[in-house]
């Protein structure tokens, strides 16, 4: 598969991420958080630094609306609920598995 291939297939790929997110609404950024230790607000961050990368500098604000398919606040009032204590154990125990991950490839 040549480079251009590959960067369109992977390009359609992260934008069908992006739709089903913005589809399940009903699932947590919490939840995400404590199962796979990453959310929407990671792929924005993400998104946001790999443009600044390339010299472009694009807001948090901006890069969050354009994950959560309408501005933030606007996601949060309509879909977002209190996180649980167990929601949060799950999120801090994921989040130190994350850290332990990445100390493993130094």
């Amino acid at each position: 598969m040549d480079e251009q291939t590959k960067l369109e297939i992977e390009a359609a790929t992260f934008r069908r991420i992006i739709n089903h997110l913005q589809m399940r609404s009903d699932v947590q950024n919490i939840d995400l958080m404590g199962l796979a230790g990453f959310c929407r607000n990671c792929f924005s961050k993400w998104y946001a630094a790999e443009a600044a990368k390339r010299g472009i500098e694009i807001d948090k604000m901006d890069a969050r609306e354009m994950v959560y398919g309408m501005p933030y606040d606007k996601w949060t009032d309509k879909y977002q609920t209190p996180a649980t204590d167990e929601q949060m154990k799950l999120m801090d125990e994921s989040l130190k598995k994350n850290e332990e991950m990445k100390n493993k490839g130094k």
